[in-house]
């Protein structure tokens, strides 16, 4: 039995020295990351709570 059946890609973007910053792409609030990112980008709050929805149970 292997222990490795949570594998969550948990790359994150680097965090922005200041503004300007990307938008959160579910409320478009501010992030900590620069503008110039390119992908996903989740605002503090949006990003505890998809890890709440995203970890593991088991």
């Amino acid at each position: 039995m292997s222990d490795d059946y949570c594998t969550i890609d948990a790359t994150r973007p680097p965090r922005a020295d200041g503004p300007p910053y990307a938008e959160c792409v579910l409320c478009r609030e501010p992030t900590e990351y620069p503008e110039s990112y390119k992908g996903i980008t989740l605002c503090p709050v949006c990003e505890w709570q998809e890890a709440e929805r995203t970890a593991c149970s088991g």
